[in-house]
């Protein structure tokens, strides 16, 4: 048992350090600290885009509400 928990140590120990060695990079670090591999760039979110979220999620909103009024009237399932 005590060989087993030596072993089990020490492969612990080894993936760790391969790990960190291979996260370590050299490119360059994007704003919000994720590199980014792809040739996505980030862009501001516009009024119009932000608008279309928020009527979204109002939309969502209203459903929930008539769903859980529905149930409530109906009596459950």
């Amino acid at each position: 048992m005590n060989k087993f928990t030596l072993a089990l140590t020490a492969l612990t120990a080894l993936g760790g350090v391969a790990f960190a060695a291979g996260s370590a990079t050299a490119a360059p670090m994007s704003v919000n600290g994720i590199q980014s591999e792809s040739g996505v760039t980030q862009v501001r979110m516009m009024q119009g885009d932000r608008m279309m979220m928020k009527k979204r999620m109002m939309r969502k909103k209203m459903m929930k509400r008539r769903m859980m009024k529905n149930r409530m009237m109906n009596g459950g399932m």
